[in-house]
């Protein structure tokens, strides 16, 4: 036992030491062929110690995210994951994964595109870019698994004394956040970016922020997962799961409820005593489910901060919807060409310039008709938007009167 602790006591001063060299301006192929030629792997849970003495040892945060990138690809194929927990189906790990692959997905659609570049004409540029618009925005949703990790994983992790990773990895999801924004605001110019003027585009910004997502799965699920599985506790795991809807899910519609065993169904029902109580009355969390998939109408709210917080799911649905929306920017679940429409009956609730927007459409035959309400505390604040969407085209075919119960349809 003593060897082996010997054995790892010593991986982790020559990884140590090479992360330094690294810090001191070594080169990273040199660094990396040394940790082939030394080592061949590195255990996941190493990694997470050394960076967690090299900040205790009194190196910078801001110097260990500076290195994160550059050691990471010392490391890339060179950690061992031989001795990680097995991920149940449905558990919050599980569900991360999945984003992953789904982001892993989209990037690959990018890569698409960019392939398509070299043979555009001026003309063919709009539509390019609107597309690339479009898997960009669906990267953005990138910040939904982000805030899962930073306000349902990273304080468990702290609190079993784990500090210096998930602040270094908190640092690497704010750049990339960062480069998806640039990204996006750089393709944003539909109608005015020239032929001459996408190689920096594509560059200087959309590669960096894909590679950014890229980088980012593979530091979680070789380091930090293995590392989260090792450490929680079915208790711990069962609160990050109860909270995750809060946030929503990333590009992703889990199909599989996780249960830990001896979980009752009492753990993961919201409100007191599994009840939903309302200035009018309560509903126990079956009722006010059935309750808006009953309706013959669908609604989508969207908070205050502008992020889709609840659609109905009834078996006539008008227009489809997934839980990847959940916490979502509204914006980022239109069209370009039409956030325009957006932001200005947003602007206009906000204001209080106006509570109500109409539209109506003909859509697969059907007449439908699409209402926005603002909805406002008691004091007149505005707490977000509701859509109600009903199909009318019954409704406008009715003549005359029916007082006799009838149950035809």
């Amino acid at each position: 036992m003593s060897e082996l602790i010997n054995n790892s006591e010593k991986r982790k001063e020559i990884l140590k030491h090479m992360i330094l060299e690294l810090h001191s301006g070594q080169a990273p192929e040199q660094v990396k062929q040394r940790l082939v030629d030394l080592l061949q792997y590195i255990p996941y849970d190493d990694v997470v110690e050394v960076e967690q003495e090299l900040i205790s040892e009194g190196l910078p945060v801001e110097e260990v995210l500076k290195l994160c990138d550059v050691h990471t690809q010392v490391l890339d194929g060179h950690i061992d994951q031989s001795g990680a927990a097995p991920v149940p189906e449905g558990h919050p790990v599980d569900v991360l994964k999945q984003e992953n692959r789904a982001l892993e997905a989209v990037a690959e659609e990018v890569a698409d595109l960019l392939k398509q570049r070299s043979g555009l004409q001026q003309d063919e540029v709009p539509k390019w870019l609107i597309a690339l618009h479009g898997k960009l925005n669906a990267l953005m949703d990138v910040d939904k698994h982000y805030l899962k990790k930073e306000y349902l994983l990273f304080p468990f992790m702290e609190a079993h004394g784990i500090t210096g990773p998930p602040k270094v990895m908190w640092g690497k999801h704010d750049e990339t956040r960062s480069y998806l924004k640039a990204a996006i605001a750089a393709v944003s110019q539909h109608d005015t970016l020239q032929l001459d003027e996408l190689p920096l585009v594509v560059e200087g910004a959309v590669k960096p922020a894909v590679q950014s997502v890229l980088d980012m799965i593979m530091k979680e699920e070789e380091i930090l997962l293995p590392m989260s599985m090792d450490t929680l506790t079915e208790e711990e795991w069962m609160q990050v799961h109860q909270q995750t809807p809060e946030y929503g899910f990333c590009l992703v519609d889990p199909q599989v409820e996780w249960r830990p065993e001896g979980a009752s169904a009492s753990q993961v029902e919201y409100g007191v005593g599994g009840n939903v109580r309302l200035p009018t009355g309560a509903f126990n969390m079956d009722e006010l489910s059935s309750l808006f998939s009953t309706l013959p109408i669908d609604l989508t709210f969207v908070d205050k901060d502008d992020k889709v917080k609840f659609f109905s799911h009834g078996p006539k649905r008008i227009f489809a919807r997934n839980r990847a929306i959940l916490g979502r920017d509204v914006r980022m679940c239109h069209p370009p060409g039409s956030v325009h429409i957006v932001d200005q009956i947003i602007e206009d609730f906000k204001s209080g310039k106006e509570s109500s927007a109409a539209f109506w459409i003909q859509f697969q035959g059907r007449f439908i008709y699409i209402e926005y309400f603002a909805m406002r505390g008691s004091e007149g604040e505005y707490l977000g938007t509701v859509e109600f969407t009903q199909d009318l085209t019954k409704l406008r075919a009715l003549e005359g009167e029916q007082r006799l119960l009838n149950y035809s349809k």
